[in-house]
């Protein structure tokens, strides 16, 4: 399939199924440190039991990001386990960034994250 069908395919799945999540992300020390947000759209989803291995556990979520999306809102790579996502509200921290499963070839078509809290 062209890559143009597996953006599209994407797109589709997080306008059907996505929610509005902020990337947050702290830099600097002291008392005020800088803070930014961004808004995206992300896919967020609960393990199934049979995920529940290795470092995963009950409560656990992934979430899917586009990285078009990530590289039009201009937030500076990589996304670290120093950014954090809230969802509906909540602060979640972000524990595992995954930049190859979501691959169409050596591009880059969505980040998926593990978030806990």
């Amino acid at each position: 399939m062209p890559r143009a069908g597996i953006k599209s395919r994407y797109r589709r799945a997080l306008r059907q199924h996505g929610e509005p999540v902020l990337l947050r992300r702290v830099t600097g020390t002291g008392a005020n440190q800088p803070q930014m947000r961004w808004e995206l759209r992300g896919w967020v989803q609960g393990y199934q039991p049979h995920d529940l291995i290795g470092g995963i556990v009950q409560g656990d979520r992934k979430v899917i990001l586009l990285a078009e999306d990530v590289i039009r809102a201009q937030i500076g790579l990589p996304i670290t386990t120093g950014d954090s996502l809230i969802v509906r509200g909540r602060q979640l921290a972000i524990g595992s960034v995954d930049d190859s499963t979501h691959r169409d070839g050596t591009e880059l078509v969505a980040f998926e994250l593990k978030v806990t809290g």
